[in-house]
């Protein structure tokens, strides 16, 4: 396994790539109302990114056709931006990557469309409480395994399941990098976490059955009960003093 640590110059283009990425999920998520489509937020997330000077990381990666992911109710991630139009109390999930200097950032939210159902609030809480749990444990020194036993064990608690088969991931020079940082994990088990290491931390989290299938576009994943999911993700900096969000304004 190859883990690349990153130099301060690399973390400061990873940080303006963030900033960039922060702008887009939060002006998407100002515009999102039913009637919209999920095509006229990729429009949309193409023209912040092309004014800011930076690259969609999605846009081309292994053949996917769209700048950003948007994600309906028990579609987890990797939705396709289209036609559809949203509708009141739709659970969306928006998934975004810029590139800028040659690095890269990733971050994702979930949003509800107007008011919601209370299970739908419960979920959203649920999943950003777990990333901040799994924050909070990302220090040098500490596991993989401490990070993904922190996610599995807050969704629990909230009578949630992690969904199966997809996990965070290292990021940086590329989308994709090693390690692999799954939701699900045995307290100090798998790679120690080094000063410069950079992670996608993504808590994936279904209101039913963790289990998945792909839809017939060979992208978008749903949950295979059709329960709700959520989605919340950050890119982190494991610096000398802790970890440290890339990914916000």
């Amino acid at each position: 396994m190859s883990i690349v640590l990153k130099s301060p110059s690399e973390i400061e283009r990873m940080r303006r790539a963030g900033k960039i990425v922060a702008r887009v999920l939060e002006e998407l998520r100002s515009l999102v109302r039913p009637g919209l489509t999920t095509a006229m937020l990729d429009i949309r997330a193409r023209e912040i990114i092309a004014s800011e000077g930076g690259a969609p990381s999605f846009l081309g990666y292994r053949g996917f056709p769209a700048a950003i992911c948007t994600s309906v109710n028990d579609e987890v991630l990797h939705g396709i931006p289209s036609q559809r139009r949203l509708r009141e109390g739709d659970l969306l999930k928006i998934d975004v990557g810029v590139e800028w200097g040659g690095l890269h950032a990733d971050a994702a939210i979930s949003v509800i469309v107007g008011r919601g159902s209370v299970l739908a609030q419960r979920l959203v809480r649920a999943t950003e409480e777990a990333f901040w749990a799994a924050f909070s444990v990302a220090r040098v020194g500490a596991h993989i395994g401490d990070i993904g036993a922190t996610i599995e064990a807050v969704v629990r608690q909230h009578g949630f399941t992690v969904v199966e088969g997809y996990t965070g991931h290292g990021v940086g020079r590329t989308l994709h990098e090693e390690p692999s940082v799954p939701n699900w994990g045995v307290p100090g088990r798998g790679v120690r976490l080094r000063e410069g290491m950079t992670l996608a931390i993504e808590p994936m989290v279904s209101a039913g059955s963790g289990a998945t299938r792909v839809k017939r576009d060979g992208w978008t994943v749903v949950t295979e009960d059709g329960s709700l999911a959520a989605h919340y993700e950050h890119t982190l900096w494991i610096s000398p003093d802790g970890p440290v969000v890339l990914t916000c304004a």
